[in-house]
């Protein structure tokens, strides 16, 4: 808050000014009272002087501004000041109070007014809501029952903070109880419910909210509305992705997606890592599968193909593409979260990734997240040690927070578990506690070798383990202990997995977890020159593409190691859903791009 130097006849009308707009208390008592009927004596205040001194800002030098009015009007020098409730008694001790209580307002940060409204769940509570009946209160959300009696009326309002919702009584003479009965307050319809919360006499909920005003925010038709209160198929509710989130099932996985996702941000900052973006478009294959989106603008958007240039060979000319070269959306990170691996030391990437692999099935999404951290001076025990506290670090924290999430899964999976496999939390307990196994990919295949059981797809040393093998190891051999497997056949790894000293294998792992398999993938990165480049020509790989990927292996190259997780996977694993499109918000697979 600013005053300019002005001549003594102007100041009333700045101070006054000012007194309307500060955000300060204190100074708008101050500067209103000195605004005070002060026109016939204000030069008195001021004697021999065409200026008054400026008040940099009112947290600044208050001695100057004090002179400037002089100490000589009477209703400065009154006892506590302007008579305003300040508690200084003289001129120079109500500025600096002044002073002092704008600093404190400056120094709150902007955001600190601004606390969200109320929702259910912080109604609920852990006590149900008993602490707070009595309370007035107003809820906000979605009607996903109305049952209307002779008497009164019942609603179920559910504002997506929690499962259950609340239960909302309301009478005929509440304001607004019209909607009801003409049907306007339907299935799927938006309202604000102002009332008193009591305890309910009877249902599951401990606590109801006897309603005093109904407001309709946003109209449903009920009869149209897909959602009725019925069970509808988890397919059937992928044809409506746009409106499924209001579902107990796809509300509950997205309360406990969003709850991972904070606990991979809390664990990774709080062991000192960077958080990286890493580009959605690229010029590279991470992992050399060649299962990429190509990004072009070459074919129109009005799909004729006419006018796609062509080189003398035939082929697609992208010299005169929008980047001068092929673009593809990226299948990883990984590569270029490894730049600032190598100049911040332990960094992360989590955001989308996609694969243009034509996989049909309930495992596979053609766009996905993948979290994929890198820790710059490590080595693969490093690795290990990071994803097993990881893993077991985001598992507690959903145990701890969503609860009540956790025990709909629980619910949901009774029919159809097997008998003596565990449920979602059990499972998830026994990870959070449990010593993780380890043992190598040759151990592995012997294991299963000597397993008296028949797998669908042949067990060899050399093959990749399949589902099936990962879920055996873990569920029957270590029974359901986690597991990570190291050592994997360099042929079966990517090209910058760091070669073994056997020549056969690489630094690699993967950590196996009851009822999924693979949940993480990972190794330690190929830091020799010569030999990355090496890889790069039995990979078929062309160097130019990768320049920038060995030229940090010429400047200050070190030993380093990251780890790759399918967010999506995680998020099946902990809450026991079988279909991967049913955990992420709108999924991209073979033909299905509709939302």
């Amino acid at each position: 808050m600013a005053l300019a130097h002005c001549g003594a006849r102007a100041l009333p009308l700045q101070l006054s000014s000012l007194a309307r707009s500060s955000k300060c208390s204190a100074a708008r008592r101050l500067l209103s009272a000195c605004c005070q009927p002060l026109s016939s004596e204000w030069p008195s205040l001021v004697p021999g002087r065409s200026n008054v001194a400026l008040l940099s800002s009112i947290g600044g030098s208050t001695r100057g501004f004090a002179h400037g009015f002089g100490s000589t009007h009477p209703s400065l020098q009154k006892e506590r000041g302007l008579g305003f409730g300040l508690r200084a008694s003289t001129t120079e001790e109500v500025l600096t109070e002044v002073a002092e209580e704008a600093a404190a307002e400056v120094s709150k940060p902007n955001g600190e007014s601004y606390k969200g409204r109320e929702k259910i769940k912080d109604i609920r509570g852990e006590d149900e809501g008993l602490s707070k009946v009595g309370q007035q209160l107003v809820i906000r959300g979605w009607v996903r029952t109305v049952r209307a009696q002779k008497a009164f009326a019942f609603m179920q309002v559910n504002d997506g903070s929690n499962l259950s919702g609340l239960q909302v009584v309301i009478h005929p003479e509440a304001a607004g109880y019209d909607k009801i009965q003409d049907g306007t307050v339907a299935t799927g319809a938006a309202v604000a419910v102002e009332g008193e919360l009591v305890e309910s006499l009877g249902g599951k909920q401990k606590v109801e909210l006897k309603a005093t005003k109904l407001t309709v925010v946003g109209e449903s038709d009920g009869s149209t509305y897909p959602l009725q209160k019925k069970n509808h198929t988890l397919e059937y509710l992928r044809t409506i992705a746009h409106l499924r989130p209001r579902t107990n099932t796809i509300g509950a996985v997205s309360r406990v997606r969003s709850a991972l996702a904070f606990a991979t941000h809390q664990f990774f900052q709080s062991k000192g890592f960077t958080w990286v973006a890493t580009p959605i478009i690229t010029a590279a294959d991470c992992e050399g599968a060649g299962e990429q989106f190509l990004v072009t603008t070459l074919v129109p958007q009005n799909g004729n193909a006419a006018g796609v240039p062509t080189t003398k060979e035939g082929k697609v000319d992208f010299s005169q593409d929008f980047f001068g070269k092929p673009a593809y959306l990226t299948v990883s990170g990984q590569l270029n979260a490894e730049v600032f691996a190598t100049a911040l030391s332990d960094v992360y990437t989590f955001g989308p990734t996609f694969r243009a692999e034509n996989s049909n099935t309930s495992r596979h999404l053609a766009e996905f997240w993948m979290l994929e951290p890198e820790l710059a001076f490590a080595d693969l025990k490093d690795d290990m040690a990071c994803a097993e506290a990881y893993l077991q670090h985001v598992v507690r924290y959903v145990l701890e927070h969503c609860r009540e999430d956790l025990a709909f899964f629980v619910e949901r999976q009774k029919k159809g578990l097997p008998k003596g496999e565990k449920n979602v939390v059990e499972r998830l307990t026994d990870v959070a506690n449990a010593r993780f196994a380890h043992v190598t990919y040759t151990e592995a295949v012997d294991i299963l070798l000597k397993a008296k059981k028949s797998f669908e797809f042949p067990v060899k040393w050399g093959a990749d383990l399949q589902s099936e093998h990962e879920r055996y190891l873990t569920e029957v051999v270590f029974k359901g202990q986690p597991v990570i497997v190291t050592d994997y056949p360099k042929e079966i790894k990517a090209f910058y997995m760091r070669e073994n000293d056997d020549g056969k294998t690489v630094a690699a792992m993967d950590v196996l977890v009851p009822g999924v398999g693979e949940l993480i993938g990972g190794s330690q990165r190929e830091e020799r020159l010569e030999v990355l480049e090496k890889k790069l020509e039995d990979f078929k790989l062309e160097k130019e593409a990768f320049w920038w990927y060995l030229d940090l292996r010429k400047y200050g190259s070190v030993p380093h190691a990251g780890f790759g997780l399918g967010f999506e996977r995680l998020v099946q694993y902990v809450t026991g859903v079988e279909n991967i499109r049913d955990v992420i918000a709108f999924p991209r697979a073979p033909g299905l791009v509709d939302f």
